[in-house]
């Protein structure tokens, strides 16, 4: 499950890490990106261009854009089999830029700690995404919209939960934004966890429950918790 996530490195890190991707438009850091907001991503679409997409996919047949409020993620085992998705896995993946995301841990009183997670380099990644164009009732107007593809947490992020989103690396963008269409197992083996050892992990403040709240509090370590991070093994 990945739920909310950041794009905190500033434009010209955008660029300078991504330097086979094309930029439109500047970007503002952003540190609680939440569902149905939209997010920076990279179509299969022979471009490498970087575009804005809503969070949580909208089915083509789709009657309502309510509906990819509920597709934020796609279990990548059930990508060739569930009818919003196999199409997408199909024909129309993508790559959504990043550089951490949140998890959030039961205590034992009942409450949830807010964790986050990022890279050791704290450098920006992809994961991996499917995306869709939806055509509304009564518009010309189509709106194009992405889901975060997970998988099972490697033993690092089981720590926190048993499913992780897929990272896709810099080697395999070529493979995954590939135009043409892939067969079930053509691409099976990019959806695997990432490694264990390239992940940290440490409490933060319950504002990022808000989706209101974007600013570098979120990613502050929080003091309020009497909880260790987590560091690779």
């Amino acid at each position: 499950m990945c739920g909310r996530y950041t794009l905190t490195a500033d434009f010209p890190d955008l660029t300078q890490t991504f330097p086979h991707f094309s930029f439109s438009d500047d970007h503002s850091p952003r540190y609680n990106i939440s569902p149905t907001q939209s997010v920076l991503a990279v179509a299969n679409d022979g471009r490498y261009h970087v575009e804005n997409f809503r969070w949580g996919l909208i089915p083509y047949w789709a009657e309502s854009q309510s509906v990819g409020s509920r597709m934020i993620n796609a279990r990548s085992e059930t990508l060739a089999e569930k009818p919003s998705f196999k199409i997408p896995y199909q024909k129309q993946r993508c790559l959504i830029l990043a550089d951490g995301f949140y998890e959030w841990v039961k205590d034992k009183d009942g409450s949830k700690t807010p964790f986050y997670i990022h890279l050791s380099s704290n450098k920006v990644f992809t994961f991996a995404g499917l995306w869709e164009s939806w055509l509304p009732p009564n518009s010309n107007a189509k709106v194009k919209s992405c889901t975060i593809i997970n998988t099972r947490a490697n033993k690092f992020m089981s720590n926190l939960h048993h499913r992780m989103p897929v990272i896709i690396e810099k080697e395999n963008h070529d493979r995954w934004l590939s135009s043409r269409n892939c067969k079930p197992d053509d691409l099976v083996d990019l959806l695997t966890p990432y490694q264990d050892d390239d992940l940290v992990a440490y409490p933060v403040s319950k504002r990022v429950n808000s989706p209101r709240n974007d600013d570098l509090k979120c990613i502050k370590s929080s003091p309020e918790h009497n909880v260790q991070p987590l560091l690779p093994f």
